[in-house]
């Protein structure tokens, strides 16, 4: 489940990747959590939306959509023909070790920016995962939609029915990622004269 991502990027960059004529402003660079007003990319161009939907029957915001089950749920049914981008440079993740949990800031090899596969109901979005690529697993069992740069534009089209796009939620077959965990402080160590 991806809970925060990282957008780290300058405008131009930005509207050079996705090709915008010009970025919109207010929205959060760096690490973005759930709730924070974030770049999408529809059909109609870019948009600042907060990330998660509010449902009634949970306190927190849906951040995430299972891509296996999002045309047998509800809640995603009527937003399948509202499917967006979310540009991102990089995901965070949480490795659990015991009860300890390590982050792990993992982007694609090379870096660069990239766009997972996105809902929108018009004023917020979701972000839609997946089964984890084989060289993540260790690090959690689900991942971001990761898309291909030559599919995006296919996911987002509007004349493109949910069930044309369906296989791209398999996410890029070509895809290399890689993980930097951030590794622990070192224990306290005791005072020698106390």
């Amino acid at each position: 489940m991806c809970s925060r991502f990282e957008l780290s990027a300058r405008p131009r960059d930005l509207a050079r990747r996705f090709d915008l004529d010009d970025p919109p402003d207010g929205f959060a660079t760096g690490e973005v959590r759930p709730t924070n007003a974030a770049l999408i990319i529809g059909p109609d161009g870019p948009r600042v939306q907060p990330w998660g939907f509010a449902v009634e029957w949970d306190k927190k915001p849906l951040i995430n959509a299972r891509s296996e089950t999002l045309a047998e749920k509800k809640t995603f049914q009527p937003l399948l023909e509202n499917r967006c981008l979310v540009p991102a440079s990089a995901y965070f993740e949480w490795r659990r070790d015991g009860k300890a949990r390590f982050k792990n800031r993992i982007a694609p090899a090379g870096g660069g920016l990239f766009a997972f596969a996105g809902l929108t109901d018009g004023t917020r979005f979701t972000i839609v995962t997946r089964q984890p690529a084989a060289a993540i697993a260790h690090i959690h069992n689900r991942m971001p939609v990761i898309l291909a740069a030559d599919a995006e534009a296919r996911w987002i089209g509007a004349d493109n029915g949910f069930p044309a796009v369906q296989t791209l939620l398999a996410g890029d077959p070509e895809l290399v990622l890689d993980a930097a965990e951030d590794t622990p402080p070192p224990p306290a160590q005791a005072e020698l004269f106390g």
